[in-house]
């Protein structure tokens, strides 16, 4: 039997067996594995177990590993040498429930509705992790066998930060060995318009702390003499960005590499409208560094941006003070090249550079990570566009992240391996929201694009 014959064969008993799979879904997501919350900690081994079980079920290997947090789940099907290595990354965990009160049924008591299954943990990453679990059991239960090498590290802890993650791919690092890492943690563009990610941006996150006088002050009898650390900040920050939106830290985009002509053409015939971004999002106009459109901006365009103030009198009525003290927590998105330990240091300078001498300045490390770009023309990219065409009936587009991941440099410098990004869900599908939701028909969608997958690869 050819390989496009055990394809189709294996996608048709992906068909035959939607139903059950959805059934079994909701098995999983009625665990409420809450990483962030040591109340749960039950729960999260439970969902461990019951991933593990699964695997075992679709004629896998498995194993619960331990850590020093919550645990991982490592499987695999037969090995053999000359065929392509897949290891697939997922996690398990969820976020909390959140405000209880905007959840229309119980956050861990899936439903369907109108199309869409309902519940924590749907989306991010249960119900976009469990397809490539089902797809292993589709080639199994009717080829007899996988057409590839393939292997799974699903964790527990991605969303606490996946704290142990890095020591636990390094002490696995030759049994998780592979040619590409495959992560359903994505989205498609919009509804109707599948999509495979090719980029995530990096992050540095700085906390500045600008001290002054070492207690308030009256502003009557001390303004205009001394240095208000809440001014100096404000200034400071304006300084980081010329009217133009370009950021002002020398060196910062000299790494910077821009989008291929390919993705560039692709990104400007999606269709996104700047009117309905900013119906959506409330805005009067849209902002940013000039001579790109919002999309460019969005996805391959670095940023800096305060996440918050503070500092000084914020209660009800007025305290006419010079505050002690003021800070700033500000975040950078990095884009492909750009060397987030360099765009750290450089942000460091350029701070105590415009700081004056009237001010004490302090600058907290809070994250730092790089971004990661997917090679497009690689011989992994081109079977999963081809894939996802199998699985939803229409060409994928090819789209980048704005937010960071910062699994995708981890993956790459121990294992050495690409990471191929196939998201399954909608970007409106509430994640870290209250109804979180799949759609039915995207779920079993991706099913179909992660079987079909693992035979194109074995054809690339």
């Amino acid at each position: 039997m050819s390989v496009s014959d055990s394809i189709q064969q294996a996608i048709e008993y992906v068909n035959a067996n939607a139903g059950r799979f959805v059934d079994e879904l909701f098995d999983l997501l009625r665990i409420p594995s809450i990483s962030a919350q040591p109340d749960h900690a039950g729960d999260v081994r439970a969902a461990a177990t019951w991933v593990a079980n699964r695997c075992r079920a679709a004629g896998l290997t498995a194993e619960v590993v331990e850590t020093k947090g919550h645990p991982a789940v490592i499987a695999e099907g037969a090995q053999a040498p000359g065929r392509p290595t897949i290891l697939v990354y997922g996690h398990y965990d969820v976020q909390p429930e959140g405000e209880l009160a905007l959840w229309n049924t119980g956050p861990f008591e899936p439903v369907i509705d109108d199309g869409k299954i309902v519940c924590r943990g749907s989306a991010d990453d249960k119900g976009q992790a469990f397809c490539a679990i089902l797809a292993a059991e589709a080639w199994m239960k009717t080829v007899g066998s996988l057409p590839i090498n393939l292997k799974f590290c699903l964790e527990g802890e991605e969303e606490v930060g996946s704290k142990h993650l890095d020591e636990l791919i390094r002490a696995h690092r030759d049994r998780l060995a592979c040619d590409y890492v495959l992560i359903h943690d994505t989205a498609q563009f919009d509804e109707g318009v599948p999509a495979v990610t090719t980029a995530t941006r990096g992050l540095v996150y700085k906390e500045v702390i600008v001290r002054g006088p070492k207690k308030d002050l009256h502003s009557g009898s001390f303004g205009g003499c001394i240095a208000n650390p809440a001014n100096v900040l404000a200034r400071m920050i304006a300084a980081l960005h010329d009217d133009n939106g370009r950021i002002t830290i020398p060196g910062f985009y000299d790494d910077v590499v821009e989008m291929s002509a390919e993705e560039v053409e692709m990104m400007n015939s999606l269709p996104h409208s700047d009117a309905a971004l900013l119906a959506e999002l409330g805005s009067p106009k849209t902002w940013g560094e000039a001579g790109y459109s919002t999309l460019y901006r969005r996805w391959a365009r670095p940023t800096l941006d305060v996440n918050g103030i503070y500092g000084g009198y914020m209660k009800e009525g007025s305290s006419t003070i010079i505050p002690a003290f003021a800070g700033a927590k500000i975040s950078m998105r990095l884009v492909a090249n750009q060397r987030s330990e360099y765009i750290s240091r450089a942000f460091d300078e350029a701070i105590r550079s415009i700081a004056p001498d009237t001010v004490k300045v302090e600058i907290l490390d809070h994250a730092c990570c790089d971004a990661y770009l997917a090679d497009v023309t690689s011989a992994g990219m081109q079977a999963s566009r081809r894939a996802v065409e199998a699985g939803f009936g229409k060409a994928p587009v090819l789209i980048r992240e704005g937010g960071s991941l910062p699994i995708l440099p981890l993956l790459k410098d121990v294992l050495g391996a690409d990471s191929l990004m196939l998201g399954y869900c909608l970007p409106t599908a509430n994640i870290h929201s209250p109804n979180e939701f799949m759609h039915v028909r995207d779920f079993e969608a991706g099913i179909r694009s992660t079987t079909a997958l693992l035979g194109m690869m074995a054809e690339a």
